[in-house]
């Protein structure tokens, strides 16, 4: 609510007891452990302790999502960023037991400063980069659904899903070169070539027009995935497991008067085309593989850099 400008995002409403009511049994019926980023204010809410207490007994990573999930991080100041990490980190770890060792960027916001950030807190992954070229597309369509949105929030998200030139980014895993350490940096995989994204909430999307069309798509991403050898880091939004009859509150997103079952059948079929292919694992499993076989490419972000 917050990002998209809405009056009451202030009282904190949440869905994450619902949400979680709904894919913690479909998980375990998959026998899938996952990732979770979860945004430190969610885990700052007493009614939440126990839906995030549920996650981690079930054996999911944590992963910190911020404490404000603002996409604007890249604009806060080095002592900002700091207080943003630690603040989420602490109230994560209080609430589940679990400290994060693995940050997602809200928005995807990312830049030089929050990486050198994690360093200190010891983190050893950062997932919060987009390689599409779409994101120009994206934040024009947000700009058009939020359109009386005052001037002074506009300006916060006028870098909002990163520019055309984040398509160029790797799809593997590689390292960040911070001049006092490395970072490793899982790029939430797009298609290879085209770069378009594969979110579950596209194939949503996809699914709402013609469920063979979405299936389509995402044979295409794994058979190019796997000629070009990307692991991918497959993204799963919350409400790609709720519709419109579960949170009414959330009904200006995407796909949203879609009903839960249609969304749910979905993501079963979905799954169960992934692990033809692939090993699911959680974000920390990943990266500990990727870092153990070693030889990953060495980048630099110049001081400033972000979306």
């Amino acid at each position: 609510m917050k990002t998209h400008g809405d009056a009451g995002w202030d009282a904190f409403p949440t869905y994450l007891p619902t949400f979680t009511e709904v894919v913690l049994p479909r998980l375990r019926h998959h026998g899938l452990t996952i990732t979770f980023f979860i945004v430190g204010q969610d885990a700052a809410l007493e009614v939440n302790r126990g839906a995030l207490k549920a996650i981690a007994d079930d054996g999911h990573e944590i992963g910190n999502h911020s404490f404000r999930h603002e996409p604007w991080l890249h604009l806060y100041s080095n002592t900002e960023i700091d207080e943003e990490i630690r603040r989420a980190e602490e109230h994560i770890l209080a609430a589940t037991g679990k400290k994060p060792i693995g940050f997602r960027g809200p928005g995807f916001s990312f830049s030089l400063e929050t990486l050198r950030v994690l360093e200190r807190h010891g983190y050893i992954y950062d997932a919060s980069t987009f390689p599409t070229f779409l994101g120009p597309i994206a934040r024009a369509y947000y700009f058009w659904s939020t359109r009386g949105m005052p001037a002074a929030e506009r300006a916060k998200r006028k870098k909002l899903f990163g520019a055309a030139s984040e398509g160029f980014r790797p799809l593997r895993p590689y390292e960040w070169d911070l001049g006092t350490g490395k970072m490793l940096e899982i790029p939430v995989t797009t298609m290879p070539l085209f770069r378009m994204p594969i979110h579950l909430s596209y194939l949503v999307y996809l699914a709402r027009f013609s469920r063979a069309l979405s299936l389509a798509y995402l044979g295409t991403w794994i058979a190019l995935a796997k000629a070009a050898r990307v692991e991918p880091s497959f993204l799963l939004h919350p409400l790609d497991f709720l519709g419109g009859d579960r949170v009414k509150e959330l009904s200006f997103f995407p796909g949203m008067d879609l009903g839960t079952d249609f969304k749910l059948e979905l993501f079963d079929t979905v799954v169960a085309r992934l692990k033809q292919h692939f090993e699911i694992v959680t974000m920390e499993e990943h990266a500990r593989t990727a870092v153990a076989r070693g030889s990953l490419r060495v980048k630099k972000l110049a001081e400033g850099a972000g979306p």
